[in-house]
């Protein structure tokens, strides 16, 4: 067992230097050479084929050339902040405990997910039925989540969501108007009121093509209709505009 083990490193490290041969990058070369030494010392193999070929970066920075994910863009050394969804755990707790009446009320919602730390918004708590127009009420709620906003880098997706049942009035066609106008006006209200940057926001509107529970009820119903405002994650991040 012991020769053969050897034997497979060996195999391994044999590839690893003719892979490196092939490729004229000398900072890729170098990446590999130092790749090669860990294996031999004993490191995980795994941890060394992703310093190799897994489109990540290690806690020292070396990789390769592409960020986690397709469609992952470059940033400048300034820019390279890691923005994965555990180091917005302690956001969560604290908007948590800020939002305990809101959220003992039903009108919000805080989860993390995948894409980030997601603050969802009933209809009820920011609009009147089928208007964009927000509600004095829910300002100081925000509030709150502005100030969470403002201490962490992350940029922000703002998203708003319908029920199924077709809308149209003189000001809104169709839900997709209607979402994305919401979205919008908490874009204005974030930014005019309570000052977070423009350039840290982007709107989306999804209509009902993302509910969260059952359009045959009306509690799923009242469920999708939400607005969800969304830290974004380094996943969440990819589907951003480069």
């Amino acid at each position: 067992m012991i020769s053969y083990a050897d034997f497979i490193t060996l195999l391994f490290a044999f590839f690893v230097v003719m892979f490196a041969s092939s490729q004229a990058d000398k900072g890729r070369a170098q990446a590999v050479s130092d790749s090669v030494k860990k294996a031999l010392e004993g490191e995980s193999m795994k941890q060394a084929l992703a310093v190799l070929l897994g489109g990540t970066r290690d806690d020292s920075g070396k990789g390769n050339a592409m960020l986690r994910g397709p469609g992952g863009r470059h940033r400048a050394p300034e820019e390279k902040k890691e923005m994965k969804a555990a180091e917005l755990i302690p956001s969560l707790k604290v908007r948590s405990e800020e939002l305990k009446t809101e959220i003992a009320a039903g009108n919000i919602q805080i989860s993390m997910q995948t894409r980030g730390l997601v603050v969802s918004f009933n209809q009820a708590a920011l609009f009147p039925s089928g208007e964009d127009v927000i509600s004095p009420h829910a300002y100081d709620a925000m509030q709150k989540i502005a100030a969470a906003i403002s201490l962490i880098p992350n940029p922000v997706r703002l998203e708003g969501h319908t029920d199924a049942i077709p809308i149209s009035t003189p000001r809104f066609h169709n839900n997709w108007e209607l979402s994305a106008a919401r979205s919008i006006a908490v874009m204005e209200l974030l930014s005019t009121k309570f000052a977070v940057p423009r350039d840290r926001m982007s709107i989306a509107g999804y209509a009902e093509t993302a509910p969260v529970a059952s359009n045959e009820t009306e509690w799923g119903r009242a469920r999708n209709r939400r607005v969800d405002i969304v830290i974004l994650s380094e996943q969440g991040l990819i589907a951003e505009p480069k």
